[in-house]
């Protein structure tokens, strides 16, 4: 690697490895960094970095972003889609049980997996996304829930709060069995951290656009088929009751204050407040202040899954003002203008 300083606030860095990003982050040291460009130099068969830096007068700008323009560097082909698909059918087979409802938590996860898969691809096509993109998409929805298998063989239950984070176990196990070692570096990084978001309460500040953007795809995708699961559950639950889904809480008529607070706010439920399954429910219905693109309300609205829990709650005037709230963010959420895809190249250390 070879360094060239012109005057400040620029720097060039020469470079073959587009791997190497521990020396731009020591370089980012020097300074706050703003962002970083390359180009492909052909007359050199070198990466050129151009890192903007604004000395200690940003100190907001404090982390380090590079573009490339090296074609195809941050793309996942067909091929890669496949070997994946395989994989986890692999891995997911070894999860098997003997009880039939252990199993039954497992098969809804497959098939959670599947949907979620199928689902993305339909908000991407509606959001304009390219074969890319879309192959980027349907990665991080084949493996963000990869923690889920373990997680209940371990612990019985997919309760995050009662044994351990599951998606941030499902990094663990992709990074452990070298899964993504076939795709570049800063690719891989990129999938690991969309997974690691997925069941945040919020996504993180500070983030590149593209991995902002591939998160958000995926939360919603998510969703809208967990939606369709609880909605299917509540609709035949008189025939038999699965804890993994109600999260061992009270069947009662109860209403938490902190639950329907929240909801009259605008604002997702903080799931420490949960008390009974109908705030459970209420939670769900929640989860619409988090959705992010026109299709995912549409969908959502189509579906009705949310009419479908409104059913399965008791009518008073606080679950009234609470879906008016509703059903106004909704009609908000179906007209937003489509968001300009980002630039699938630019990822962040």
């Amino acid at each position: 690697m070879r360094f060239t300083h012109t005057f400040n606030p620029y720097i060039w860095i020469f470079t073959k490895d587009l791997r190497n990003l521990k020396t731009l982050i020591e370089v980012a040291a020097v300074g706050n960094i703003v962002k970083a460009e390359s180009k492909l130099c052909v007359t050199q068969s070198a990466i050129i970095f151009r890192i903007i830096t604004q000395g200690n007068h940003c100190g907001e700008c404090n982390r380090l972003f590079f573009k490339s323009h090296n074609p195809g560097m941050l793309m996942v082909n067909q091929q890669h889609i496949d070997e994946f698909k395989k994989w986890f059918t692999a891995y997911v087979s070894d999860y098997n049980f003997l009880n039939n409802d252990q199993q039954q938590n497992i098969d809804l996860k497959k098939e959670h997996t599947q949907r979620v898969y199928t689902e993305i691809l339909h908000l991407g096509r509606q959001l304009g996304l390219n074969a890319d993109e879309l192959r980027l998409a349907e990665l991080t929805a084949l493996f963000h829930d990869i923690g889920r298998f373990e997680q209940y063989a371990r612990y019985g239950t997919f309760v995050d709060c009662q044994s351990v984070n599951h998606a941030q176990l499902g990094v663990e196990i992709l990074r452990e069995k070298g899964v993504l070692t076939g795709l570049d570096a800063p690719l891989s990084d990129l999938v690991l951290r969309i997974i690691a978001y997925h069941n945040r309460a919020a996504l993180p500040e500070g983030e590149n656009p593209t991995c902002l953007f591939f998160s958000r795809l995926l939360r919603d995708a998510d969703k809208l088929d967990i939606w369709r699961v609880v909605t299917d559950y509540y609709r035949q639950k008189d025939k038999e009751t699965n804890t993994a889904i109600e999260l061992g809480l009270p069947d009662t008529p109860v209403l938490t204050a902190a639950v329907t607070e929240d909801l009259l706010a605008g604002k997702i439920v903080d799931i420490k407040n949960l008390k009974t399954l109908n705030d459970f429910k209420l939670l769900q219905v929640g989860w619409v202040f988090d959705l992010n693109f026109a299709p995912s309300f549409q969908r959502l609205s189509e579906k009705g899954y949310l009419e479908m829990i409104r059913s399965v709650l008791p009518e008073t005037e606080i679950t009234r003002k609470i879906f008016a709230a509703v059903h106004a963010h909704m009609e908000n959420g179906c007209s937003k203008p489509p968001p300009r895809p980002p630039d699938c190249n630019f990822v962040t250390d």
